[in-house]
């Protein structure tokens, strides 16, 4: 039997040692690698070679979804499965878009994890089911790259100013993104459209 090979991505520790120790339990299944951010993600793969990564949505130094989209160009014979707390619709067509091949909730039952690793590991995609729906309900997100960019720089109420300094774009232009992402998203104010564009997984 062949051994796949599994590499983990999460910042919380104690998680990551959990998942580890479900996944160590499995004799097919053996993890060569953790990491706890994105930017760690690429270099450890190109180190270890995982056939498997289990990347966590929300880490520092790039998200899981950053993360998945850069280890799919490196590695592009490397599955994908996007591990998350928040079962939010948009984050299910990203995860998909940046080159996953699962997407699970991270409380799931473990059987339905190693499950998982297994069929993508097969050359299967696994998704899950209640997110799946949602995500076909709720529809794409409407938002631009450079809208959806603009607002999560804005996301911690920076001004106008200090997000058009930070993307390398006038003032004008970052007003006219957010103005246009304010409308997409039904929202009144700056801050409920980051809002509700983050329920939504479209940041």
């Amino acid at each position: 039997m062949s051994t796949i090979r599994v590499l983990l991505a999460d910042d919380q520790a104690l998680v990551r040692g959990a998942l580890a120790a479900l996944l160590g339990l499995e004799p097919d299944i053996e993890v060569v690698a953790q990491v706890g951010s994105g930017a760690e993600v690429v270099p450890a793969a190109r180190e270890c070679a995982p056939d498997v990564a289990l990347l966590d949505v929300q880490m520092p130094g790039g998200d899981g979804l950053d993360a998945a989209a850069a280890l799919h160009v490196a590695l592009p014979a490397c599955r994908i499965v996007v591990l998350t707390t928040f079962g939010r619709p948009g984050y299910l067509s990203r995860a998909m878009r940046a080159g996953a091949s699962g997407f699970v909730v991270k409380d799931a039952p473990p059987e339905q994890l190693v499950d998982a690793v297994r069929r993508v590991h097969a050359g299967l995609r696994v998704v899950d089911p209640v997110l799946a729906a949602e995500s076909l309900s709720s529809g794409a997100s409407p938002l631009t790259d450079r809208e959806r960019e603009v607002l999560r720089a804005a996301a911690d109420g920076a001004t106008v100013a200090r997000v058009a300094g930070g993307l390398h774009l006038s003032e004008g232009t970052v007003r006219n993104h957010l103005s246009s992402a304010i409308g997409k998203t039904g929202a009144r104010t700056r801050a409920e459209a980051v809002r509700l564009a983050d329920e939504r997984g479209w940041l």
